[in-house]
């Protein structure tokens, strides 16, 4: 999608419900959208919130047992053709600004113009706040304004982040919370061999705890060179044979391989090995995730965090800085996080590493809400609780 604003000609088009294979093939395209809202869906799998948007769409889907998902191409394009006219009174974005245009801006445009001809609802992911930085978060707080100001309801996947709309967007309308999902994926046999690694899950960008947790554990190398001293008299600062490491289990943001590559040589220069993955697919993150000796999530300034229910659903307790998100969080789904005081990562890190256990999940820990009850809170509220 190129997240430029919608030409006239696309208002006055019916946008394609993604059931048009069907009629291509002769049958009827009938979809009762009278009541509930289709689901916007993005062809990105390396995304985030593009895969919540499809698996927000596939699980109401089964739970409902209506055709619901709707490309957001399919939405955006005029219809090639006269075969099928189906109108979408209704749909549900899951919004990023990063996702739906180059630039706030741009995405808000986009959001506005659907508008038009479509009763929107959106969920919000990725909240301005200070950490912005003072352009950014003016940019970004002027574009989340007007995207809630076109919508009839709006979602937000925490109360920290209902908090954020109103202190840096000034939003003080309705808005309801409906938790991110974590579905705790059950581990056959005995738990894996760690690979002696404290593990970052997600796309590496500056703030996001990758350069905290690289630095933690070379002070925790430090203080363990301090104790044992320099064994072959050198001085040289260099990786011990059983060094711990840091791994990036991801990819680099767009924009963000050179500052990956820049740490990369500033932690080999503190003998800390550290590197990136690469994108993993769902099968393989989650064995990493198991295998990881240590698990963070470190970022300081999230709004709702997508790498801590990825950890949890590997039966990880993830280490993950005191803060308003984090409490709320924890309380929520009680035993699962190990919050750790500012500037106490390191000593959260060794405290690790010397008991495994603690960072792994009872298994009577609870984690719900799952997708099932995601999607039926969804479901009620886009019944109840949105004036369409």
């Amino acid at each position: 999608m190129s997240g430029e604003a919608v030409g006239p000609s696309a208002r006055e088009a019916s946008a394609r419900d993604s059931a048009r294979s069907t009629a291509r093939d002769g049958a009827t395209a009938t979809i009762d959208l009278a009541e509930l809202p289709v689901v916007v869906t993005h062809h990105d799998p390396q995304h985030g919130v593009a895969t919540y948007a499809a698996q927000i769409a596939a699980t109401v889907e089964a739970r409902t047992g209506r055709h619901l998902a709707l490309d957001v191409a399919d939405l955006l394009d005029v219809p090639d053709d006269d075969s099928v006219d189906v109108t979408v009174p209704r749909a549900h974005l899951q919004f990023t600004d990063r996702l739906w245009g180059p630039s706030p801006s741009a995405a808000a445009d986009v959001v506005e113009h659907l508008a038009d001809t479509t009763a929107l609802t959106v969920t919000l992911h990725d909240l301005p706040q200070p950490s912005d930085g003072e352009r950014n978060l003016r940019r970004r707080g002027e574009a989340y304004g007007r995207v809630v100001a076109a919508a009839r309801g709006v979602v937000v996947n925490s109360e920290h982040e209902r908090a954020l709309l109103h202190e840096w967007v000034g939003f003080d309308g309705p808005v309801e919370v409906i938790p991110l999902p974590v579905d705790r994926h059950p581990l056959t046999g005995t738990r894996p061999e760690t690979d002696g690694d404290v593990a970052v899950i997600g796309f590496f960008y500056p703030g996001k705890g990758h350069a905290e947790v690289v630095a933690a554990v070379a002070g925790l190398a430090a203080a363990r060179h301090d104790a044992f001293g320099d064994r072959d008299g050198s001085g040289a600062t260099r990786p011990e044979a059983d060094a711990t490491g840091v791994v990036a289990l991801g990819r680099a943001s767009s924009g963000h391989e050179a500052e990956l590559q820049q740490l990369v040589d500033e932690a080999a220069a503190l003998g800390v090995p550290f590197g990136a993955t690469g994108y993993l697919d769902d099968a393989t993150l989650l064995d990493r995730a198991r295998r990881a000796s240590v698990p963070v999530a470190a970022h300081q300034h999230v709004s709702a965090s997508g790498s801590i229910a990825t950890w949890i659903a590997a039966g990880r307790r993830p280490l993950v800085p005191d803060t308003r998100y984090s409490r709320e969080m924890a309380a929520l789904r009680p035993g699962t996080l190990t919050l750790y005081p500012d500037g106490g990562l390191a000593v959260a890190i060794a405290t690790a590493l010397a008991d495994p256990a603690s960072t792994w999940l009872d298994d009577d820990a609870r984690t719900l809400p799952g997708l099932d009850e995601v999607a039926d809170a969804y479901a009620a509220w886009w019944a109840e609780g949105v004036r369409w």
